[in-house]
């Protein structure tokens, strides 16, 4: 596995080594040894979950807060989507910015967003499957989330506002200046 460090410290693109032949391929998805020395950080994933999504849905921006935050390690198993992370631990020096990346079951490429950042990704084929680990259990009251088109954030989600599929817990989310903390 080739990690790729970001601008956002923590968060890394995860390029797999696939091996391929007449039959098909094969790859190596997760290795709980090679993933901690790729980003220097002992993580210990607890849950996985699975999402399908058509074209056009957008989740997120989430997060967990307290002692309920969760690292997560996201991948695209069909289809593609654009994955986005924020910045939203106080005191970072990148605090508020983002990084997007386009995740597919075709480039098998896998990002990893730790605990301080919200989360989202936007469905950019016909269908995408999405599954990403979780390194602490889902907490109702941990919940928090930021407002997809906050322009204080300026995401360009490569897809016009008016044809998103957004739901409407997401739709009232507040901007990154009235959520919820952290921590």
């Amino acid at each position: 596995m080739n990690f790729i460090s970001t601008k956002l410290e923590g968060c890394f693109i995860i390029e797999p080594k696939i091996i391929q032949d007449e039959r098909g391929y094969f790859m190596e998805s997760f290795n709980e040894k090679t993933f901690q020395k790729g980003v220097n950080h002992p993580v210990h994933f607890v849950q996985d979950n699975q999402s399908f999504s058509t074209k056009g849905v957008l989740r997120g921006l989430h997060y967990q807060t307290g002692v309920h935050a969760q690292a997560k390690l996201v991948r695209v198993l069909q289809g593609e989507v654009l994955d986005v992370a924020v910045d939203i631990r106080p005191g970072s020096a990148t605090f508020g910015q983002h990084i997007s990346v386009v995740l597919s079951g075709e480039n098998q490429t896998q990002f990893f967003v730790p605990r301080g950042f919200a989360h989202g990704f936007l469905v950019l084929s016909e269908t995408a499957t999405f599954f990403y680990k979780c390194d602490n259990f889902y907490n109702k009251e941990s919940e928090g989330g930021i407002k997809f088109n906050d322009p204080e954030l300026n995401i360009d989600w490569q897809f016009p506002e008016t044809e998103l599929l957004i739901s409407q817990k997401d739709q009232i989310l507040p901007t990154l200046e009235n959520a919820k903390k952290i921590w």
